[in-house]
């Protein structure tokens, strides 16, 4: 549980955002294994240079920072301790975690990644969520029973004939095997506590379905509480936004898309009366191109792509119609162009409309559309095109 260390610097090299800086000896992890590197400082009498990564390279270790330090300097290494601790207590709880699912489905673990706010195993099986639950409940028994955590060096040859969880036959060499009493064991470079007890507790968050076998999210100790209290405070607000306990959320928020979707089927019927309503109208005072062809344009901010689509078709049935519908979808615009005679192309209207709009679409000489960014005035620039038709 060393978290400082003295040292001399050994070699500073200039890099892409600042400087690599070789030390002799060190306490700060390099990223690898799937463990996030350990971050902390370079302490110089009063100067403290921040550590923003540790990486190895051929065996080197080399501390990423934005200042240099010269050969030969002496300086202490401090870990920010609570950001190990925090690596420590997930790669420990991934250990048990993947032992768990290795011990009662035969699920091997075929990948790990650990990010700054989730850690998740990729294992050979799928597990439904109950499987995970059980998986679960077995490695926090593990961690109540504060078991001792073990690391040896041992020779390859002698650690291909222990009942490892997964082993390598390709690694040569000395091996560094940790293992959970009684419970996990296996090849690790990453760091773990003295006792699984300072794991704290491991916490399923998502299971899904990946490459043929399962993806399994989780958090551990302190990061696990963090997780929670955001995700109760979340769920506290919608229950009282929906007036229901917490376990009866999905209910009620079942019957919000149930209220939803009843307004929406009473918003579209509106809808379409309204611009049955307006087609009338147009009926009644028809208005002709020059070629006598029948101009029908909308220009609305309230239509659904879809309701655009059928306003287009019911316009279009007037005989030797030409329709336009511009209207808003959120941060774009977009238009539909038809025609029910074969004398107009809606390819060159749409080039028109492109070319006003700085925007893009296609189709067929009878019926176009496109989108373009909305911009200030788009109204009437859409009104004045028409115009000129």
């Amino acid at each position: 549980m060393l978290q400082s260390c003295e040292a001399t610097v050994q070699a500073c090299e200039p890099a892409k955002d600042g400087y690599r800086i070789v030390l002799d000896q060190t306490v700060f992890f390099p990223e690898g294994g799937g463990q996030l590197s350990d971050r902390g400082v370079l302490r110089n009498g009063r100067d403290a240079i921040e550590v923003l990564h540790a990486s190895e390279r051929d065996g080197i270790i080399y501390h990423e920072t934005k200042q240099p330090l010269a050969a030969g300097t002496l300086v202490t290494c401090q870990l920010n301790w609570q950001e190990r601790f925090d690596h420590m207590q997930q790669h420990c709880g991934e250990h048990m975690l993947s032992y768990a699912f290795w011990k009662l489905y035969g699920a091997d673990n075929v990948g790990f990644h650990m990010h700054p706010d989730m850690v998740s195993i990729d294992i050979s099986r799928e597990v439904d969520y109950e499987e995970a639950m059980a998986a679960e409940a077995m490695t926090n028994r593990a961690i109540e029973e504060d078991r001792p955590i073990h690391v040896e060096l041992v020779p390859a040859e002698h650690a291909a004939k222990r009942p490892l969880r997964k082993f390598n036959d390709k690694l040569k060499g000395i091996l560094r095997i940790v293992s959970v009493e009684g419970n996990d064991s296996c090849t690790c470079c990453g760091t773990h506590p003295p006792t699984t007890g300072m794991v704290g507790l491991v916490k399923v968050l998502k299971v899904e379905r990946h490459k043929g076998g399962s993806r399994i999210s989780f958090l551990c100790g302190r990061e696990a509480l963090q997780k929670m209290d955001v995700w109760m405070r979340a769920a506290q607000d919608v229950s009282n936004r929906l007036s229901v306990k917490e376990e009866e959320i999905a209910a009620g928020v079942e019957r919000l898309e149930e209220e939803k979707k009843a307004l929406g089927v009473q918003v579209t019927a509106l809808t379409d009366r309204l611009l049955d309503y307006e087609l009338r109208e147009m009926d009644a005072k028809p208005v002709f191109d020059q070629a006598g062809h029948r101009k029908l344009v909308f220009i609305r901010e309230d239509l659904t792509p879809s309701q655009a689509k059928a306003l287009a078709r019911k316009a279009l049935e007037r005989e030797h119609a030409v329709v336009a519908v511009f209207y808003r979808n959120g941060a774009r615009i977009n238009y539909i162009l038809s025609a029910a005679s074969d004398d107009v192309n809606c390819q060159q209207k749409l080039k028109e409309v492109n070319d006003r709009f700085k925007g893009r679409g296609g189709g067929r000489p009878d019926a176009c559309q496109g989108s373009a960014a909305c911009v200030e005035g788009w109204q009437q620039m859409a009104a004045d095109l028409a115009a000129a038709w």
